[in-house]
């Protein structure tokens, strides 16, 4: 299977909205989320915007085979003391899963060695599955960095953390 990662313009939003429903249905037990009255999930359209603004930021399709498998959100830290790029979000279709492309993208992103802030929650099951393995294989210890929302469950994590 050939794996891209295709860089989007802001023409192409809606497609990625589109994409964000089943991102945010696959979300919605364990972040109690209903859909609105048009059937949708709500999706805070200015802050899915700034992929296409706000420099560090990107939004980029993953491509498998040449079809559209998913999607790879990158936005900049706002973390205080962390200047990297945060992985965001990354969704994955269920047809394309169990195929490696997942960690095949995190390895091509992240294993530069240049330091990437990573967070996902405690509660998100699919996304612990897959970051708790990769992480402990993860050829440099990725640190753990406490925010005020850990206890909400958001589990941050810096990769490739300087070395002093």
């Amino acid at each position: 299977m050939q794996i891209q990662l295709l860089p989007t313009s802001a023409e192409q939003l809606p497609l990625l909205a589109n994409l964000y429903q089943f991102y945010a249905y696959e979300s919605s037990d364990w972040e109690q989320e209903d859909v609105e009255t048009d059937g949708r999930f709500y999706i805070h359209q200015p802050h899915l915007q700034r992929y296409w603004q706000e420099p560090g930021w990107s939004a980029q399709l993953i491509l498998a085979d040449g079809f559209i498998a998913g999607f790879l959100l990158i936005e900049r830290s706002d973390l205080p003391g962390i200047d990297a790029p945060e992985f965001a979000d990354l969704f994955i279709l269920k047809k394309y899963r169990r195929h490696g492309i997942g960690r095949a993208l995190v390895q091509q992103v992240m294993g530069d060695g240049s330091p990437w802030l990573l967070r996902f929650y405690r509660q998100d099951e699919l996304a612990c599955a897959f970051w708790q393995p990769l992480l402990s294989e993860w050829p440099r210890p990725a640190r753990p960095v406490w925010t005020e929302e850990e206890a909400d469950g958001l589990l941050t994590y810096l990769i490739n953390p300087p070395v002093h």
